[in-house]
């Protein structure tokens, strides 16, 4: 199972939120760059990166500090606001590996399959942010009439190999991940999920990597603030992850 240490980007600076209200930041660096350094330093080999400028505004804002945490040797998977085949294609050549869509994805399942057909399966993941069982878009701002379950499943028939699945409830609260919702998750679909959302403590990764153990497809665990506010230290979480 694999940790991706995340890094939210807003207005320049590294920060997080408190289920995805962008008037909930703190911030923890100036310079996106430097945690990534660390978490290199630390071992990992991916990073999950939020453009959250992007996310509330639809279009990339922050591909300048893309190209800087590219410079790590980290492999990459970005969001926010890729909402254009432009879009997608400016993120895979500022560094990124992983080019996640998320609100048109939920809108259009044309654009998602147009974006297989152009860059191919394994570079592209479907983030489905979920309140409640529906899918949230445009930052988490408006929530859809479609099920978090039944967008997996057909974003795995249209051939993206990743899902990003956060639970809106849990994320930045550090309660913990919504275990019952992703299980349920990973039933319905073939493709990866990444579980995203509410770790705060080593004992969620050994259950995360349990829940690994009979479901194949979970492909790795998301961890943010947790990291930041020291509840928790990367190292440790690779280790109990492998």
């Amino acid at each position: 199972m694999i940790i991706y240490p995340a890094i939210d980007i807003q207005g320049g600076n590294c920060v997080r939120l408190r289920q995805g209200v962008a008037e909930n930041a703190t911030k923890y660096f100036e310079d996106p760059a430097e945690p990534a350094k660390a978490f290199a330093r630390d071992g990992s080999a991916w990073i999950h990166v939020v453009d959250l400028d992007g996310a509330f505004g639809g279009e990339p804002r922050n591909l300048a500090a893309l190209k800087r945490i590219a410079e790590t040797g980290l492999k990459i998977q970005f969001g926010g606001g890729l909402r254009t085949i432009e879009n997608v294609r400016a993120v895979l050549d500022s560094g990124a590996a992983r080019a996640i869509v998320g609100t048109k994805a939920a809108h259009d399942d044309g654009f998602v399959a147009e974006l297989v057909k152009t860059f191919g399966g394994e570079k592209i993941a479907v983030g489905i942010d979920a309140k409640d069982g529906f899918v949230a878009v445009k930052g988490w701002v408006d929530v859809t009439a479609r099920r978090a379950t039944e967008l997996a499943g057909t974003a795995a028939r249209l051939g993206v190999k990743t899902i990003i699945y956060t639970d809106i409830a849990t994320d930045g609260m550090l309660r913990g991940p919504n275990f019952p919702a992703l299980e349920e998750m990973l039933k319905s679909t073939t493709a990866n999920i990444i579980a995203s959302g509410g770790v705060s403590r080593r004992e969620d990764i050994l259950k995360l990597r349990a829940l690994a153990g009979t479901h194949a497809n979970l492909d790795g665990a998301i961890v943010g603030k947790a990291l930041y506010e020291k509840r928790v230290e990367l190292p440790d979480l690779l280790a109990i992850s492998k």
